[in-house]
C-alpha cells in the first residue's frame, strides 16, 4: 500500500465479539480510501475472525493492513500517546474491552491504545457487540463517552434495503467512517418517505 504523506494512519482493533463482517467491512473501505491503517487483533479476536470469516477473512484484514501488532507488544507505537494517529476503530468491541477502557486498565496493547486516544484527546470509537446489555455495561459506556470516546454500537440499519449480510455489514462500515471524518461518496442517506 502507497504511503499518503500528512495523513496519518488509523488504527484498527479486532476483538472477540461477534461480528468480524463489520471489521472485514472497515479494513476494504480503509484500503480503498487509500488510507493507511494498523491492525490489532486479541487473541480471542483472532479466533473469532477465523471461525466467523475462515483463515481467507482474517488473512484479508491483514494483508490490507500497513503493519500488525501483537497484543501482548506494550513497546509498540500505539502504546504511547506521542505516537500520531488519524483514528481508532474497536470493531467489534467486547464488553471485558469496554470495561477495562472504561476503568483504566491496561491488560493488552488494545486497551493500553484506547487509554493513550482518550487522554491525547484523539477520536476513539468502540462498536461494542453485545445483547441485551446490562447495568455495567450501559455505566461503562457512559464512563467512555465522558472520557471522550464515542460508543457506536454494532446495530446496522435497513432502510437502504440490503440484500446480503455483506451490504449490510458494508452499510455500518461507511456510516462509522463517515462519522469520523471520511468522506464516503455512494453512501446512501435517509431522505424520508415518498408518499
Amino acid at each position: 500500500m502507497e504511503k499518503i504523506n500528512n495523513n496519518p494512519p488509523a488504527l484498527l482493533a479486532v476483538t472477540g465479539a461477534s461480528g468480524s463482517i463489520y471489521a472485514l467491512s472497515i479494513a476494504r473501505l480503509l484500503s480503498g480510501l487509500n488510507q493507511e491503517f494498523h491492525v490489532i487483533f486479541s487473541k480471542t479476536g483472532k479466533e473469532v475472525t477465523e471461525f466467523e470469516l475462515g483463515l481467507d477473512g482474517y488473512n484479508e484484514i491483514k494483508n490490507l493492513s500497513a503493519r500488525q501488532y501483537n497484543p501482548d507488544d506494550f513497546f509498540a507505537p500505539p502504546s504511547s500517546g506521542s505516537s500520531f494517529w488519524k483514528a481508532m476503530v474497536i470493531i467489534p468491541c467486547t464488553m471485558g474491552t469496554l470495561g477495562s477502557i472504561a476503568n483504566g486498565i491496561s491488560n493488552n496493547l488494545i486497551h493500553r491504545s484506547a487509554d493513550c486516544f482518550l487522554k491525547e484527546r484523539r477520536p476513539l470509537v468502540l462498536a461494542v457487540r453485545e445483547t441485551p446489555f446490562n447495568r455495567n455495561h450501559l455505566l461503562n459506556m457512559l464512563k467512555v463517552q465522558e472520557a471522550g470516546g464515542v460508543i457506536f454500537p454494532a446495530m446496522p440499519g435497513f432502510y437502504h434495503k440490503p440484500l446480503d449480510l455483506d451490504e449490510m455489514a458494508m452499510f455500518f462500515a461507511k456510516r462509522l467512517l463517515q462519522f469520523i471524518g471520511f468522506e464516503i461518496k455512494d453512501m446512501k442517506t435517509w431522505e424520508g418517505l415518498q408518499i
